[in-house]
C-alpha cells in the first residue's frame, strides 16, 4: 500500500478475526488472562505495557510517517518528555526554535532544566544560526517546528538535519502543524517525529494524545522503556478515537489548506491588518521552501494588527464561528490569543509572542461563513 489515504484507512486496521467486524473493536481492558504463569497471549499482559487498540494506532502512525516504530502517548508533552528523558542525560544540550511552542519550551527549560538539561533558543529558519548554536559533542538534540507555532516560520528540514548530524546530534521535528499528510520529516533526514495527536491527527477536538515516530531500533528501545516505566500511555478510548480521525486526515487537510489560503488572502487586504503569516502566500519568506517540502500549506494562519494588543484582543473576543479557545486542528474554527493563552509560559522572555498577534485554526465550515465572521469582528475595531 503506497497511497497515503489507503494506508490511513487500512494500516493496523485488519477486520476482527472473530466476528469479521471491519472496524477493530475497542479493547477497554486493563489486564489480560495468562495461559499459566508467563504464558502471555500474543504478548499482552497489562494495559500500561500493551493494548491492542493502542498497537493498531501505533502501526497506523508508523505507516503514515514512513517510520519503523511509533509510540502513542497520553499527550503531546508526555511524548516529548519521554523522548527527551529516553535519549538525554544530565548535562546534555538542546537547540530549539526561538518561537517554539510555549509548552515545549516550558518542559525543556523549567522542568528538564532542573534535571541538568541545558538549551539554546535560536531562529531555526536561519541555517547559519542553527549551525553556530549546535555545539559539537554537547548538543544532543536539535528540536524543530516547521511551520512554527505561532509565527509560521519555515525551516529547511534537510539542511537542519545535516547540521545536526555534522555535530553528532539528532534532529527531532514537531510535525503537528503540517501533519504526516502534508510533510514527511523522516524522508527529509529527520531522526524523530513528534506530534500532538490532539490536533490534526485526531481532528475532532475529542481526544488528547501524542506520538513519537522513528526508525532507529536502539532509540526506540529507550523510548519504549521510558513509556512503560513512567506510564504516560494513551488510553484505549483516546487511541480508538485518534485512529478514527486519522482515516479522514487527507480529505480534512485538503479542506483546511484551501480554506486557510482563502482566509489569508482576505485578511491581507484588510486595512486593520499589519501582516498575515501564512506560508501559502507568495510574499511569505518561507513560501518557496514550504512549497518544496510540503504537499500544501496547512490550516494555520497567524495575523498581526496595526492597532496593537487592543485590536487583537477585540477581534479575538468578537468572533462567533471562530471560537476563542486553546488548541487547534479540529473540524471547528478556533481563535487564539497566544500571548495570554498557548504561549503565556514564555511571556517576558526572548520567546515572547507579539501582543498584537492572533492565531487562527481554520476549520471545515463554509469559507463564506468564516470570512463573514472575520469581517464582522474586524468591523468592531
Amino acid at each position: 500500500m503506497t497511497s497515503f489515504s489507503t494506508r490511513a484507512i487500512h494500516a493496523g486496521q485488519a477486520p476482527d478475526p472473530t466476528t469479521g467486524a471491519v472496524i477493530p473493536p475497542l479493547y477497554q481492558s486493563t489486564t489480560y488472562a495468562q495461559d499459566g504463569i508467563g504464558g502471555l497471549r500474543n504478548g499482552y499482559e497489562y494495559g500500561r505495557g500493551t493494548n491492542p487498540t493502542r498497537d493498531s494506532l501505533q502501526e497506523q502512525l508508523a505507516a503514515l510517517e514512513g517510520g519503523k516504530h511509533a509510540f502513542s502517548f497520553s499527550s503531546g508533552l508526555a511524548a516529548e518528555d519521554a523522548l527527551i528523558r529516553g535519549l538525554l542525560a544530565p548535562g546534555d544540550h538542546i537547540v530549539l526554535g526561538n518561537d517554539a511552542y510555549g509548552g515545549t519550551y516550558r518542559l525543556i527549560n523549567k522542568v528538564l532544566g532542573k534535571w541538568g538539561i541545558t538549551n539554546a533558543a535560536v531562529d531555526m529558519s536561519d541555517a547559519a544560526a542553527v549551525a553556530a548554536a549546535v555545539a559539537a559533542g554537547n548538543t544532543k538534540i536539535v528540536w524543530l517546528e516547521t511551520p512554527s507555532n505561532p509565527l509560521m516560520k519555515i525551516s529547511d528540514i534537510a539542511a537542519t538535519a545535516q547540521a545536526a548530524h555534522d555535530a553528532g546530534a539528532i534532529l527531532v521535528v514537531d510535525n503537528t502543524f503540517a501533519s504526516p499528510y502534508l510533510q514527511q520529516p523522516l524522508s527529509l533526514g529527520a531522526d524523530v517525529v513528534v506530534h500532538s495527536t490532539t490536533k490534526y491527527i485526531g481532528g475532532h477536538s475529542d481526544a488528547v494524545g501524542g506520538a513519537v515516530i522513528l526508525n532507529d531500533d536502539a532509540m526506540a528501545e529507550e523510548i519504549g522503556f521510558i513509556q512503560f516505566a513512567v506510564g504516560a500511555v494513551s488510553a484505549p478510548m483516546e487511541a480508538w478515537l485518534t485512529t478514527r480521525g486519522l482515516k479522514t486526515l487527507a480529505v480534512r487537510m485538503d479542506r483546511h489548506s484551501a480554506s486557510a489560503m482563502a482566509v489569508a488572502k482576505w485578511l491581507r487586504n484588510q486595512p486593520a491588518v499589519e501582516s498575515v503569516l501564512y506560508p501559502g502566500l507568495e510574499e511569505h519568506p518561507g513560501h518557496d521552501l514550504a512549497k518544496a517540502q510540503m504537499k500544501d500549506f496547512g490550516g494555520m494562519v497567524s495575523v498581526t494588527f496595526k492597532g496593537g494588543e487592543a485590536a487583537a484582543r477585540k477581534v479575538a473576543e468578537s468572533t462567533r464561528l471562530f471560537l476563542l479557545a486553546e488548541s487547534l486542528g479540529g473540524v471547528e474554527s478556533l481563535m487564539n490569543y497566544p500571548s495570554e493563552m498557548t504561549h503565556a509560559s514564555v511571556k517576558g522572555t526572548d520567546l515572547a509572542v507579539p501582543e498584537n498577534l492572533l492565531r487562527l485554526s481554520v476549520g471545515l465550515e463554509d469559507i463564506e461563513d468564516l470570512i463573514a465572521d472575520l469581517e464582522q469582528a474586524l468591523g468592531q475595531l
